[in-house]
């Protein structure tokens, strides 16, 4: 088929990068919208054309490109003039590559922690201790990360590394702004580094660890101003945050009871 078919999750963080990029660029797609805990990432028809069975995967003229970091790296070698987010200059591009590695290794795992135990922990208690374990051994990116949270959450240790984890990428972010003297993480222009960072810190005001960067009033200045570039709303159409999805979730932070409860000193819920 030719143009471009995004196979997603509206709220999977790595499929928000994508339809951003997609949206700033103006490229038309066909979105296809899996529901991951159906398991539509595991069917053989959507592992023929990504075996890792995560989302997302774009598909151009027929060809299928895999994981979020490279489908934006992609996305610019075919439309380096169309809305350019990596710069010319092969050091600001090193630079930049730098930053999404950083924000791959540590914010980004670490946002999935917190999620899970918020938003994704009560599917999983529901399940048998069979049906679960053949959940994880159908995984062939996750099994290990699913094995120890098990069907009763992650523990305390594991949040706590979690919100040090997040905090680190809040203070590295803090620092890229000074240096550039933003608006955006590498100055002037929205770059492939502000996409890459986007979902965790919108995941976390969804899931009200926003207090986090208290200490860090230019992330949450950033935050104002990518929420207000004509991509955001397309990308996070209703039903993109958890909050949207769950409404356990809404609840508790209108509460102001989520996420703030282990913000400080780690989980104390595990469910």
């Amino acid at each position: 088929m030719d143009g471009f078919v995004l196979y997603n999750a509206p709220q999977s963080t790595c499929s928000q990068r994508v339809r951003y990029a997609l949206h700033a660029k103006g490229q038309k797609f066909e979105e296809h919208r899996l529901d991951l805990f159906s398991g539509d990432q595991l069917r053989p028809d959507y592992l023929a054309i990504n075996p890792n069975g995560v989302v997302p995967t774009l598909v151009h003229n027929g060809a299928a490109v895999v994981d979020s970091s490279v489908i934006l790296e992609y996305l610019e070698d075919i439309l380096p003039d169309t809305e350019p987010m990596r710069p010319a200059e092969p050091q600001k591009a090193a630079q930049m590559r730098a930053m999404m590695r950083f924000i791959d290794e540590v914010p980004t795992p670490a946002i999935r922690i917190p999620s899970y135990n918020l938003a994704f922990l009560p599917h999983f208690q529901a399940m048998s201790e069979d049906e679960f374990q053949a959940l994880c051994d159908s995984k062939p990116l996750r099994r290990e990360f699913l094995m120890r949270m098990g069907r009763t959450g992650f523990p305390k240790a594991d949040m706590d590394e979690a919100m040090g984890r997040l905090r680190r990428g809040l203070e590295r972010m803090g620092v890229w702004l000074s240096e550039s003297g933003g608006p955006w993480l590498l100055g002037a222009r929205v770059s492939l580094a502000d996409l890459a960072a986007m979902p965790v810190i919108v995941r976390m005001d969804d899931i009200n660890l926003g207090h986090l960067w208290d200490k860090t009033p230019a992330v949450s200045a950033w935050l104002d101003r990518i929420r207000a570039t004509p991509s955001f709303g397309s990308t996070y159409y209703h039903g993109a945050l958890l909050t949207e999805k769950y409404p356990h979730l809404a609840e508790l932070k209108a509460a102001g009871t989520m996420g703030s409860s282990y913000g400080e000193s780690g989980s104390e819920a595990r469910g």
